[in-house]
């Protein structure tokens, strides 16, 4: 089978390209740019069929589904930085639409036959009411950032295309997932780092932090990327899903985690700087409906997450 990722350097792509590689008979190819950083990959490079491609370019993204004609796609690339998306809310929507765009027309034009799975988000929920949790898929979109909104854009085209078109097209919203190679500009990942650069010396035992308040529904990656396999292999075309535990935690419980977890003694300050203009209070999912139509739940607790971040930049200190 050939299965074609796009964002497979990034930090769900490399995740899932070693799920695939585990798999039988799947040839795997995977779409980066010339700046694309690959230290995510570089321990699978070996067996990867690697296609340079920008997804903003027609022509481009038409060539590598040409080459490939894949038979699933697993669509990842975007700019998946929220407070990003605030300093750069046309770049946002550009590369998430009219990169995914792009890849529908060139399915559809050269008819392919596969199966695509889009990368969608629990951010397209936006401003969620108390009474409204647990987020059910057919729960209102309000977003409240330039990347929720560019979350929407592609889950509405998605759904577009299925219904004008019969592209078989699956769209998961994934709640937020984290585990080791998480960048460190995304919370969890980012405390973790400050944690070790503390153990380590090489800071001073104060922790800066933003919102403390904002409950999330965290994912361990490896749990998020067997979802988005078996999205394509047991999903209804057309449907979309929420991918979540079902269990929110506050930042600051993540914060305490991660602390308790190191043994170092800090003290915790708030950086205005990474106060965000408007913040979502609350995500919570309710992943019932993709549950039953895949048999996937979540198995990696928590507390294993958090050890294997810390783990993860203790190994990357101890690199260099």
């Amino acid at each position: 089978m050939r299965v074609l990722i796009t964002g497979i350097t990034g930090f769900a792509g490399s995740h899932l390209a070693d799920l695939c590689l585990s798999k039988k008979d799947v040839e795997l190819y995977g779409i980066i740019r010339w700046r694309s950083r690959t230290e995510n990959i570089e321990h699978i490079r070996d067996r990867l069929n690697l296609l340079e491609c920008d997804l903003r370019d027609a022509s481009s993204t038409r060539d590598v589904i040409e080459e490939v004609r894949p038979e699933y796609i697993f669509h990842l690339a975007a700019q998946s930085f929220v407070p990003t998306s605030w300093n750069a809310p046309s770049e946002s929507l550009t590369t998430n639409i009219i990169g995914q765009l792009n890849i529908f027309e060139a399915v559809k034009k050269l008819d392919v036959d596969c199966r695509i799975q889009i990368a969608c988000s629990s951010e397209e929920y936006g401003m969620v009411h108390p009474d409204e949790v647990p987020i059910k898929e057919s729960s209102p979109l309000r977003p409240l950032s330039p990347y929720g909104v560019s979350k929407v854009g592609q889950d509405m085209l998605g759904y577009q295309y299925f219904m004008s078109y019969g592209m078989k097209i699956v769209r998961t919203r994934g709640f937020n997932h984290t585990g080791p190679r998480r960048g460190p500009v995304f919370v969890c990942s980012d405390f973790a780092k400050q944690i070790v650069d503390i153990e380590q010396g090489r800071k001073d035992p104060v922790m800066e932090v933003g919102n403390l308040d904002a409950r999330r529904d965290f994912t361990d990656v490896r749990d998020m990327v067997r979802a988005y396999w078996l999205s394509l292999e047991k999903g209804k075309p057309g449907k979309v899903y929420n991918i979540c535990t079902g269990k929110s935690y506050s930042i600051k419980e993540i914060l305490d985690q991660l602390i308790e977890l190191s043994g170092v003694k800090v003290e915790v300050r708030t950086d205005r700087g990474r106060l965000r203009p408007s913040d979502v209070p609350l995500l919570e999912g309710d992943n019932s409906e993709f549950t039953a139509d895949t048999g996937w739940k979540p198995e990696i607790p928590i507390e294993k997450t958090l050890a294997d971040l810390l783990e993860f930049w203790r190994t990357c200190a101890s690199h260099g």
